[in-house]
């Protein structure tokens, strides 16, 4: 080890900023803008990503088949929305205004036909098939967020890449690599915040404890510190140099309250946090379009609607996953947790507002906005008594909208029941690539950090998608 590295390694020590913008999950930062007052400038892209876990119906929300056997179709009709010819369910009311502002893909599909939310769940997260899982091989690939977080990563705070609401409960629903950056370490991993049991639709929400503010004594005891390290004999030194331009970056992070007020939710007006609903969902939309204005570059937000009153069924991370009574579920068309009576109406409430919030205050410009279950659900309904669907990874639905995605469109289609792909059939892998893309981020840039090639995604954007 040279002098450097070594003095490298005290000055990391000494100003107490290693595990913090080298080593934590989440925590690397790049250049971005603020305006003359110090406020944020929206100058680079960034997502936030509504992964409803479990898996949604497409016939019962946004690949209707109105025209099909009742066994298939499901209870619910389609209405019309803003843009002709597009329909979606009856109790999307508010989404139904807004149609022109988003596409809808009704040609999702997984390779291979993975029916389970573990493979199925890494498949899409990482835009890559699951051969090597199939082969009984590691798969290092990391996920959407931890790309983003190394080629874009935020200046204005010191969390590039954030979770909301880990999936909890049984260790299906969680993906291998969620919480550790694949191969790209665990300086790219998400920071994971709130839980079932504090959330921000809940009093005394508390956000994780690398936001508490710093103790500002100590912080310019350590920096005096390591300036004396840094100047007493490598002042020359133009690897010193950059490790004095990445500290200034870090103090910079640190001391900016930006990211600490995002957690503020009582300064938003009551009206608009009753707008996006006051359920986890709705707070959590609501949150993460926060840490978006306050520089999170990728913002994951777990689909839970929350509990229904009458019924406390179920892990915090999988209202979608409706099996119905053969798992225990209770009616997947009914009001329960684990019903569409329940959950759809929330997710009309939370996402109608967040696409509104976005637009008016025009970040939907910069921002991207992808909601999405890691498979669908069988097109038949299961016949037992409360009525439910099966995972079914042949045909999904998602939407996409934001960061150049035009809007009032349908994309794809499938078969008159829904069980498969008709026209352009999208994998994983292409709509990873179309997330790069509309973030500028090169994937034809593979390179890791210890020098070998590896591919982002094997896909290719789909440039139907932008206006």
């Amino acid at each position: 080890m040279n002098e450097f590295e070594m003095n490298r390694r005290q000055a990391l020590i000494a100003s107490g900023l290693g595990t913090l913008s080298l080593g934590m999950p989440g925590m690397v930062m790049g250049s971005d803008k603020v305006d003359a007052s110090g406020n944020a400038v929206a100058s680079e892209k960034s997502c936030i990503f509504v992964l409803l876990c479990g898996g949604p119906s497409h016939l019962d929300t946004w690949d209707m088949k109105p025209e099909a056997p009742v066994e298939y179709r499901g209870p619910y009709m389609p209405i019309a929305t803003k843009v002709p010819g597009m329909q979606i369910n009856e109790m999307h009311t508010e989404l139904a205004k807004l149609t022109d502002q988003f596409t809808l893909i009704n040609s999702m599909s997984h390779p291979g036909a993975i029916s389970n939310h573990f493979d199925a769940m890494h498949n899409l997260l990482s835009g890559q098939s699951n051969k090597r899982v199939q082969q009984g091989l590691p798969n290092e690939q990391p996920y959407l967020g931890s790309y983003v977080a190394k080629h874009k990563p935020s200046k204005r705070n010191f969390v590039s890449n954030a979770w909301l609401i880990k999936c909890v409960g049984p260790p299906v629903f969680c993906a291998p690599n969620i919480g550790i950056g694949g191969y790209l370490g665990s300086a790219y991993a998400p920071v994971f915040v709130g839980s079932a049991n504090n959330h921000p639709a809940m009093k005394g929400f508390k956000p994780p404890e690398i936001y508490n503010p710093y103790d500002e004594q100590r912080f310019e005891e350590r920096k005096s510190l390591l300036r004396g390290l840094e100047s007493s004999s490598l002042d020359k030194d133009q690897s010193v140099k950059d490790w004095s331009d990445l500290r200034e970056k870090t103090y910079e992070a640190l001391t900016r309250a930006e990211g600490r007020k995002a957690f503020e939710m009582d300064s938003e007006p009551v009206k608009v946090r009753e707008r996006y609903g006051m359920h986890p969902l709705g707070q959590n939309l609501l949150l993460a379009r926060r840490m978006v204005q306050s520089g999170v570059r990728f913002v994951t937000v777990n689909g839970w609607t929350g509990q229904a009153e009458h019924d406390k069924k179920g892990p915090p991370s999988s209202s979608w996953d409706m099996h119905g009574g053969n798992m225990g579920m209770g009616n997947a068309f009914g009001n329960g947790s684990y019903g569409m009576g329940f959950c759809l109406p929330r997710l009309d409430q939370a996402l109608s507002a967040l696409l509104s919030d976005l637009k008016k205050s025009g970040m939907l410009e910069n921002t991207l906005v992808v909601v999405t279950g890691e498979f669908g659900r069988t097109p038949h309904v299961l016949k037992q008594d409360p009525p439910g669907r099966q995972h079914w990874p042949r045909c999904f639905s998602s939407i996409i909208a934001g960061a150049g995605i035009a809007g009032g469109n349908v994309y794809g289609k499938s078969n008159k029941y829904g069980q498969y792909p008709t026209k352009n059939p999208v994998r994983p892998e292409e709509l990873a690539a179309t997330i790069y893309h509309a973030l500028d981020i090169p994937i034809n840039d593979p390179q890791d950090p210890t020098g070998i090639l590896r591919e982002l995604t094997t896909g290719k954007p789909i440039m139907e998608l932008f206006g």
